[in-house]
């Protein structure tokens, strides 16, 4: 950050800040000693309390750091905004850094209380780059870190295993299966989250005596990190000789493993593998390719990426799911209850459920919960156990904890940085994995670099902890015009991010606020903060002291109702790198919410009473994200809109007015979710107005409030088809006329196929559409995955479609003139059809839905011709408000695996075929 400030300070015609030079060279020097000791600080920080303090008083320096900092670079992007701001349009271009002299003695005072802030963090810094010298650090690249590894072995008490019985049979039968399209060196790998059982799983399967009889030799080793090969290779030429090997060299070890296994079936069991580099790997499987087929390889590992590193197929990795509540009963039973009588189970069995409950059915906890009781007798000592946080609990933070560190230090530095600020939602929180990325990127813990943008490494970042199991429960929902994908965090890693971030973040509940705030003085230093709030919570007054907050989510109420007098109590807060109020009833943002310089995401979701913006928003010059969705209140967005040109999402779903077209300015925007049209208002935003912005992605909204013979103009100007990252694309004709004449037909139509949008379109709406034909370019989306077609009142047939390739999901509702559907639908003619090398018609078609079509009356088959191979994969047919349909087609009646659901068709109903 450094470097990227004085770089821009540099670019300035006028100095923002003099006579810092030798500050900022000693403030670079300490942080790049500090920097190079990082890494073996943290490791030691588990067992060296004076270290952990140490690294505590670095963090709080640092934060220092980065608010001076970004203080000084706010004030540099400001010079240029509101000097262009008040330059002539003619002279914007030159003028850009030449500031009004009103602006420069405004800005004397506060270039001076950088400099002194500088000076001062640079005496506290050199403090801290002195003390380090006295704890011998060790100079550390990446993550060397010596934490202990458990060694494990291939013995298993089966009596003592509980819940693993289907998946262990599906396990078996893989093994076992002979198959000539199988490698000769089969690959199959074990996947979950530290603790969840993994390793035991594999010991089922390794002694089960079906797989003994099997296989001709059976290897066990323990892998662990790092990927040792010749210490591997000597656990298995070990295993296969029976002595350990008196060989040294690597290339003979690995020739007498050759000739070891040369007409033989063998099964390697590679436990707890974290080796992602491929070259390691390949010496190794070559050698193991000298077996007979039918070979099989078993890896436990933590990471998906692993196994397919590897070569596992993705049908061959085994995700390992949490046990569910009665499994989890059974195994504290059989551990807890082992040294009591019926009668003591009886008087503790309450508190035991409970109990087992907070384990989130991860067996490791269990297991060590239940340890922990079996040798406490009395209700109260059961009682004193539930009521504790059980990460706080010395056993707890040596058996279940304690894998995870593994996990944890298997994370690159931005990582466990996004990882750990996880630890600010509650547990059981549902994360949603675009807004986690912007509160990363408003955090700083994402860079981009010359290759890759924030937003694909922040991707990056999330899909790391997806395969290391640190999150979990990963849905995706497509029920709306975009793909969100969400997520949680189960209790005990989150248990363990909040262990390594105990003073810096905090998510409670709001009837806690005053009492845990008053309770801990420690929360003043207090960065990040989440509140819940149920039916009846007032928004205390408390959290008005957390002067040095970077981030504040407030999860509201639809009955909360936030003050003007609280709110305006924000601009206290100047730290917040983030601000979200949802929920919050609120009415009016106050207008000094430009006094909190370092925003970067501010969250508005779901204050209904919302109607406008103040324009001093628009001074809040680092903001990236602003998000008004089901602000549906909101009457406008700031004039001033076009200032905020580090805006990169705005979030406007619910806003039904028009946009300003300022916003066309804003050409690092990357996401603007809906865009109403009005040509006739020539302040709103048009179509044409996106020709600059070729940075959006992900899914775009546009509607037409009204007929207008300009529009057609407008949407060739917009060149769409260049908007290449745009993946979802919706098309709302919504015209206010009720009945439609030829004009606005045929107006439609040019309409339509002058929008032309970029082929790599995923998932494609159009609704409300009143031309008689399909625009022609739909058949050129050949990577569209979902397509909606809603409302074509005056189509008189299906568009041809059956030729898209890789179309999955395709819904027709409302199309009023379909009598008859036919070959059209399918995209071919007669010729066509009697070609001998046709192709699969839908060929990856899975969900077709048919709805509100009361004119429909047939849909013949492909002429009896058999061969045709028509929807090969489809799984699901519903078919809803076709009164008139009377049968349905021979390719979909000899579908044995569909589920086919049939609503308010009458004549279809009746039907003796179907």
């Amino acid at each position: 950050m450094l470097i990227s400030t004085i770089g821009r300070e540099i670019e300035q015609e006028f100095r923002l800040v003099v006579g810092v030079k030798k500050q900022v060279k000693m403030l670079t020097n300490n942080l790049q000693s500090i920097q190079a000791v990082l890494i073996d600080a943290e490791r030691r920080q588990l067992k060296e309390a004076t270290i952990q303090l140490w690294l505590d008083r670095l963090k709080d320096v640092s934060y220092d750091i980065d608010d001076v900092l970004d203080e000084w670079g706010f004030s540099i992007m400001k010079s240029q905004i509101e000097g262009d701001h008040y330059a002539p349009q003619s002279k914007r271009k030159v003028w850009s850094f030449i500031l009004s002299p009103c602006f420069c003695f405004r800005e004397v005072g506060f270039r001076h209380d950088i400099a002194v802030k500088i000076t001062e963090l640079n005496e506290r810094l050199d403090v801290i780059a002195n003390e380090k010298d006295k704890y011998g650090f060790l100079l550390l690249k990446g993550n060397n870190e010596q934490v202990e590894r458990p060694v494990t072995t291939s013995v298993v008490d089966i009596s003592e295993v509980k819940g693993r019985e289907v998946v262990k049979e599906k396990l078996v039968n893989t093994l076992l299966a002979e198959s000539t399209e199988m490698p000769k060196l089969h690959l199959i790998s074990i996947v979950g989250m530290g603790g969840i059982g993994k390793t035991t799983l594999a010991r089922l399967v390794y002694n089960d005596e079906r797989v003994k009889d099997h296989f001709h030799k059976r290897i066990w080793v323990c892998v662990s990190d790092p990927f040792d090969e010749i210490r591997i290779a000597k656990e298995i030429l070990e295993s296969l000789q029976g002595t350990g090997p008196k060989l040294v060299a690597f290339p003979n070890i690995m020739e007498n493993i050759q000739e070891s296994i040369k007409e033989k079936k063998v099964l390697v069991v590679l436990d707890d593998v974290w080796n992602q580099d491929p070259k390691k790997w390949k010496q190794l499987e070559d050698c193991l390719k000298s077996c007979l087929p039918g070979s099989r390889i078993l890896v436990t590992t933590r990471n998906e990426n692993v196994g397919r590193i590897m070569g596992c197929l993705e049908s061959n990795i085994f995700r390992i799911g949490l046990l569910s509540k009665e499994e989890c009963w059974e195994l504290f039973c059989m551990i807890a209850f082992s040294r009591k009588s019926s009668q003591e189970r009886a008087n503790l069995e309450k508190i035991g459920r409970e109990t087992v409950g907070k384990c989130r059915g991860l067996p490791l906890a269990v297991r060590t919960i239940a340890g922990l009781l079996q040798f406490k007798l009395s209700s109260l000592e059961w009682q004193s156990v539930l009521d504790s946080e059980l990460w706080e609990l010395e056993e707890v933070k040596r058996d279940v904890l304690a894998p995870l560190w593994l996990s944890y230090y298997d994370l690159t530095s931005p990582i466990k940085q996004c990882f750990l600020y996880c630890a600010l939602f509650p547990k059981g929180y549902t994360m949603e994995k675009g807004e986690l990325i912007e509160l990363w990127m408003a955090q700083g813990y994402i860079k981009a670099t010359q290759t890759n943008d924030m937003e694909m490494i922040g991707d990056d970042y999330f899909q790391n902890l997806v395969m290391r199991s640190l999150f979990q429960d990963i849905e995706v929902n497509d029920e709306n015009i975009d793909l969100i994908t969400y997520c949680k965090m189960h209790d005990f890693v989150h248990d363990f991010a909040e262990s390594l971030v105990r003073k810096e973040c905090l998510g409670i509940k709001a009837n806690r606020v005053e009492e845990t705030i008053s309770k801990e003085a420690s929360f003043s230093d207090l960065h990040h903060l989440s509140i819940k709030f149920g039916e009846r919570n007032q928004f205390p007054d408390s959290f008005y002291k957390l002067r040095k907050l970077r981030s504040l989510i407030v999860l509201g109420d639809p009955r909360l109702l936030i003050g003007e007098a609280r709110l305006k109590s924000l601009n206290e807060l100047t730290c917040l790198r983030s601000l979200k109020l949802s929920n919050c009833g609120i009415v009016e943002i106050p207008s000094n919410i430009s006094k909190l310089i370092h925003l970067r995401h501010l969250n508005l979701i779901n204050n209904r009473r919302l109607k406008e913006l103040p324009e001093t928003v628009c001074e809040l010059y680092n903001l990236q994200t602003l998000n008004v969705n089901g602000c549906n209140s909101l009457e406008k967005l700031p004039k001033g809109i076009a200032k905020l040109t580090n805006l990169r999402y705005l979030h406007d779903i619910g806003i039904n007015s028009l946009l300003p077209k300022e916003i066309e300015r804003l050409t690092g925007l990357r996401r603007l979710n809906y865009v109403n049209i009005d040509v006739d208002n020539e302040e709103a935003f048009s179509l044409k107005n996106l020709k600059n912005l070729n940075q959006l992605s992900g899914s775009l909204v546009i509607t037409w409030l009204k007929r207008s013979d300009g529009n057609v103009k407008d949407v060739k100007q917009a060149h769409l088809m260049e908007n290449k990252h745009i993946t979802v694309l919706g098309l709302w004709f919504k015209f206010n006329d009720i009945e439609t004449d030829e004009e606005e037909t045929e107006h439609n139509e040019e309409l339509a196929e002058a929008l032309n949008p970029s082929p790599n379109l995923e998932d494609l709406t159009i609704a409300s559409y009143v031309g008689t034909k399909s625009p022609s370019w739909i058949n050129s989306l050949t990577t569209l995955k979902r397509l909606y077609l809603i409302g074509w009142s005056n189509c008189e047939h299906f568009p041809p479609l059956g030729n898209l390739p890789c179309l999955e999901v395709l819904e027709l509702w409302g199309f009023r003139s379909v009598k008859r559907v036919g070959v059209e639908f399918w995209g071919m003619n007669e010729m066509m059809l009697s070609s001998s090398s046709i192709l699969p018609i839908f060929p990856k078609l899975t969900t077709l839905k048919l709805s509100s079509m009361n004119k429909w009356r047939e849909w013949n088959d492909m002429g009896g011709d058999d061969e045709i191979i028509i929807m090969p994969c489809l799984t699901y047919l519903k078919v809803e408000s076709c009164p008139k349909l009377k049968a349905l087609p021979n390719f979909i009646l000899k579908k044995t695996a569909l589920k086919l659901e049939i609503y308010r068709c009458d004549a279809l109903q009746q039907s003796t075929a179907t």
